[in-house]
């Protein structure tokens, strides 16, 4: 794996935010805080270097790049011409097939999340942290309690079928989720 300590990988990696700062610049976050799309990627890539020990810069772009296909107009060949083609095919591991409907991108998810490769589960996982603990401390305010406990069973699918990749990360789902389903429980009405 490589590590981000030359200038030209810290080049790239600051490049890819760049990029996914533009790609996003528009979209918000669902919660109640309505905060700027792109705090996400940033979590999701701090997550793995800080939790998961990641430092290989191809994995760190993909982190800040990996909803760029899904929720942009970016297009594969963009990303392979401004990050190549390592990158490329990381974020297309991670992404949905926005033309399927919601329930059965759920279901894919989970039934391919085995397959992936390394460097994608960890990104799934971190993923999957962030928007727990979104969905619990700052949900979508149209969101009713059964869809974030929902979500919650989901996510922890999604991982399950993730793991053996990180053992930190898989660590700090576990403790995430588990905080979450406690704060959800005390919420709800009795």
């Amino acid at each position: 794996m490589r590590s981000p300590d030359s200038g030209s990988e810290m080049e790239e990696i600051f490049s890819a935010l760049r990029f996914a700062a533009d790609k996003h610049r528009s979209q918000f976050r669902k919660g109640e805080e309505v905060s700027p799309y792109i705090n996400h990627p940033i979590e999701v890539a701090e997550l793995l270097v800080r939790v998961g020990g990641v430092t290989d810069a191809s994995l760190l772009q993909a982190a800040i790049l990996h909803d760029t296909l899904e929720d942009t107009e970016t297009t594969a060949h963009e990303l392979d011409a401004a990050f190549g083609p390592a990158v490329r095919r990381l974020v297309e591991e991670v992404s949905d097939d926005k033309s399927l409907p919601k329930a059965e991108r759920k279901r894919l998810q989970i039934e391919h999340s085995p397959g992936l490769s390394t460097a994608a589960r960890q990104i799934k996982i971190a993923d999957k942290i962030c928007n727990v603990r979104d969905v619990t401390s700052k949900p979508p305010r149209d969101w009713p309690m059964t869809r974030r406990v929902e979500y919650l069973a989901w996510a922890e699918r999604v991982v399950a079928a993730c793991r053996g990749v990180n053992p930190k990360l898989e660590e700090e789902f576990d403790e995430v989720l588990a905080e979450a389903q406690v704060r959800l429980a005390t919420e709800r009405p009795v």
